[in-house]
């Protein structure tokens, strides 16, 4: 069996160099705790950048996904399966949703709704072929495909990755004015996180989305609302839209669809939207899946029946509220919105990994951001004991 030292040694050697990931080699995993090989316990506050909202390995949808995985795997869109119209039908009950295109990753689903509103804009908004546009936001993060990263602000997801896909214009996150005045007859959709979190967890002002709202419906402009972060639970409601009381005409969710166990994710729209899509025109071998689609079914009932959702309203406010409490210098300021939170310190605090190590070897497994913010999202099954603990670990850090 090969040591924690040879793992990574394999990493470095054998893997693209993409990531930068802790110094941590973990094996096993349990609600919100992980082990690594060397048997140390960690509370995770990352979730997998919050796919595993359910916490790790729940055994209901490990149930699931055995005894799915004995019958049936993948039959391709080319046939039907028995599990993918239950999905649908859940899915449309629980959000609303009138029409529903199944993917695999976070980032087809954002690929998927630009094609699709595009397809919209020329059908039904008389947009001229080829010069539909989309607005997006500074600091956003939608994946890091080439037609994605064409929109990013970040200079690490762009440089060295052009020529870069055109048909979208960048405006301020927060700033609806901006919206209005960015939007002209080209313009199909805009499309924005309901709170940037790989921006550090920033939230709009309050009123932001329910104008938003207003913009886009006055000047038929589709809002696309990227809920793959945000949505199932993390924030203490379904969708984080329902903060403001408003619908978008696409959400986008996944990570959490499938409660860390497998890649699943989907685009949630109307007939309007989705209606544009014909066959042969879109899709992907596994996308609505049988085993996805078992696995998404599950992982969306024990979100809903266990009280998780609710748990992350109450807990969320709870650890905001204890991680106030500590008191130290470096700290800026500690936001979020259930339980998605951020530590954001003052700038010449010192280098942020040395904060994310430190608490590493407290057990605690966090991740930073933007050189001054750590980002705080344990699973939604913490409890108020394990949130003391955590907050324990964070004052001795930032102290």
């Amino acid at each position: 069996m090969l040591s924690a030292f040879d793992l990574k040694a394999s990493e470095l050697r054998l893997g693209a160099n993409n990531y930068k990931p802790l110094d941590v080699v973990l094996t096993r995993g349990e609600g919100v705790w992980v082990w690594d090989v060397d048997g140390n316990r960690y509370l995770d506050c990352l979730s997998a950048y919050s796919a595993v909202n359910q916490g790790h390995c729940h055994p209901k949808i490990l149930e699931t996904m055995i005894e799915q995985a004995k019958r049936l795997t993948l039959t391709s869109r080319a046939f039907r399966n028995d599990q993918l119209g239950h999905l649908y039908e859940e899915l449309a009950e629980l959000t609303g949703s009138h029409k529903i295109l199944p993917m695999n990753s976070g980032a087809e689903a954002v690929e998927s709704a630009i094609k699709a509103v595009r397809k919209w804009g020329y059908e039904h908004k008389g947009v001229p072929e080829d010069r539909a546009e989309v607005i997006v936001c500074a600091n956003n993060f939608h994946g890091r495909t080439v037609s994605v990263v064409s929109f990013s602000t970040d200079p690490t997801a762009r440089n060295g990755f052009g020529p870069f896909t055109p048909g979208f214009r960048v405006i301020d996150f927060g700033d609806a004015e901006a919206l209005e005045a960015a939007i002209s007859p080209n313009t199909v959709a805009f499309l924005a996180e309901p709170i940037q979190g790989e921006a550090g967890v920033i939230i709009p002002p309050e009123g932001y989305f329910a104008r938003v709202r207003e913009i886009c419906t006055r000047r038929g402009i589709t809002l696309i609302l990227d809920e793959i972060q945000t949505g199932l639970g993390r924030t203490g409601r379904l969708l984080a839209e329902e903060h403001e009381g408003i619908e978008a005409d696409v959400t986008l969710i996944g990570k959490a669809l499938s409660g860390g166990f497998y890649p699943v994710s989907a685009v949630l729209s109307n007939d309007d939207v989705l209606g544009v899509l014909q066959p042969g025109e879109h899709g992907s071998t596994f996308g609505g899946n049988p085993l996805g689609a078992a696995i998404a079914r599950t992982a969306l009932k024990v979100l809903v029946e266990e009280g998780m959702i609710a748990n992350a309203a109450t807990l969320g406010q709870y650890f905001l509220d204890r991680l106030n409490e500590i008191d130290s210098d470096k700290i800026r300021e500690v936001r979020g919105r259930g339980l998605m939170l951020a530590v954001e310190l003052h700038p010449g605090s010192g280098p942020i990994g040395d904060y994310v190590n430190a608490l590493k070897d407290r057990g605690v497994l966090a991740k930073d951001t933007h050189d001054t913010t750590i980002r705080i999202a344990p699973p939604l099954v913490i409890t108020r004991d394990q949130i003391d603990w955590a907050v324990e670990q964070f004052a001795a850090v930032f102290s």
